[in-house]
């Protein structure tokens, strides 16, 4: 499972303005220069971060790219369904059927169940982080994240004592 090159790098140019752009702004070559892309590439990220509404852009000599709303308003979660979407949607199993209309597995899928929970963690954590965290250096980022999946996974351990408390599955 990964994450497609257009959410890492669209997430790393609105890192970039966010921490770097002055009151102007940065410019595509500033940011295609400074994360190491194509000019083209990096104008394709940029679209869809301001269609978005994570960033905004003047033209003219002075103008740029820079944020929309300030990093602790940006959700990460939102910036990265806009970028590529989800690892894990209702569509998956219609897209992944094979050579049949519907999934051999439709009614009792294991595998489904596995998704689903990866896709709840890492929606936990997403929806809880802003862009004003990812601002941070990476041990106090990662320290963050750390207690973010720790109360995930506590939250998955409650709701499986309950369950078996009850009888339940």
């Amino acid at each position: 499972m990964k994450f497609s090159a257009q959410e890492e790098y669209g997430l790393r140019l609105l890192l970039r303005i966010a921490k770097e752009s002055g009151p102007e702004g940065m410019t595509i070559p500033e940011l295609s220069t400074a994360e190491g892309l194509g000019n083209s590439n990096t104008a394709k990220l940029l679209r869809i971060l301001r269609m978005g509404g994570f960033i905004e852009s003047e033209r003219g000599h002075k103008g740029g790219y820079k944020l929309a709303r300030t990093p602790g308003n940006i959700i990460i979660a939102d910036v990265v369904n806009d970028l590529g979407g989800r690892l894990f949607d209702d569509s998956f199993c219609a897209d992944h059927a094979g050579l049949v209309d519907s999934c051999a597995h439709e009614i009792d899928c294991s595998v489904r169940s596995l998704w689903t929970m990866v896709q709840r963690v890492v929606d936990g954590v997403l929806q809880q982080t802003t862009l004003a965290d990812l601002m941070k250096n990476e041990q106090e980022t990662a320290d963050k994240l750390s207690v973010m999946v720790d109360d995930s996974l506590e939250a998955f351990r409650a709701v499986k004592d309950i369950k078996v408390s009850l009888g339940l599955k």
